[in-house]
């Protein structure tokens, strides 16, 4: 049986952790923002932010792993180190919930504040999710998923390594067919077999 994942990671600037109940305000007012929503159907209100960190708890409970709530660290002061951190997302893995051919399977994903985008922190994070999965979480195989359009997402997949061919585009089952967002890219990420 592989080993469950350690209930944080951390990276140079990031502390990914399990949730509490203090990030629900911010993860609604994420999850409220139109720029962070651009590639999903619609915002969320707060009741269904809050049921989604409820379904995150849940995944983890149920399979071992799952979202992380992601934490930038703040740095030092006054040249001194200190333990500040501040709530800017998420970043881990899931089991997709939706049926398709390439499914079942364990998709990588993020989802972090504007005010974090552009330094490079969901690569930094998905790059220490991913070796986890693939190296001592032990899965052959990672995925992850997103609007055609969605070029921000689409770099960060390709900086962790992932690989993209364009036969695996898929319209999305859970948005309708001729939405702007049903179309989909699937990046894959597989583990070095030798011998």
């Amino acid at each position: 049986m592989p080993p469950r994942p350690p209930d944080t990671l951390e990276t140079e600037r990031l502390l990914l952790r399990r949730w509490r109940d203090d990030d629900r305000a911010p993860f609604a007012r994420l999850n409220a923002d139109p720029r962070v929503m651009e590639y999903f159907p619609a915002t969320l209100t707060r009741e269904e932010s809050d049921a989604l960190i409820t379904r995150i708890e849940a995944h983890w409970h149920t399979h071992g792993f799952g979202l992380y709530a992601a934490d930038l660290k703040v740095g030092a002061r006054d040249g001194r180190s200190t333990e500040e951190s501040q709530f800017v997302g998420f970043i881990g893995l899931l089991r997709p919930t939706f049926e398709i051919d390439f499914t079942p399977n364990v998709e990588i994903g993020w989802r972090l504040d504007a005010s974090a985008w552009g330094r490079g922190l969901a690569t930094e994070g998905a790059r220490a999710v991913a070796d986890y999965a693939i190296g001592p979480l032990g899965l052959d195989e990672i995925i992850a998923v997103t609007a055609v359009a969605n070029t921000r997402s689409r770099r960060v997949m390709e900086k962790i390594g992932m690989t993209y061919d364009p036969r695996d585009d898929f319209n999305h089952p859970r948005i309708p067919d001729g939405h702007a967002l049903s179309r989909h890219v699937l990046y894959r990420l597989r583990r070095l077999i030798t011998h």
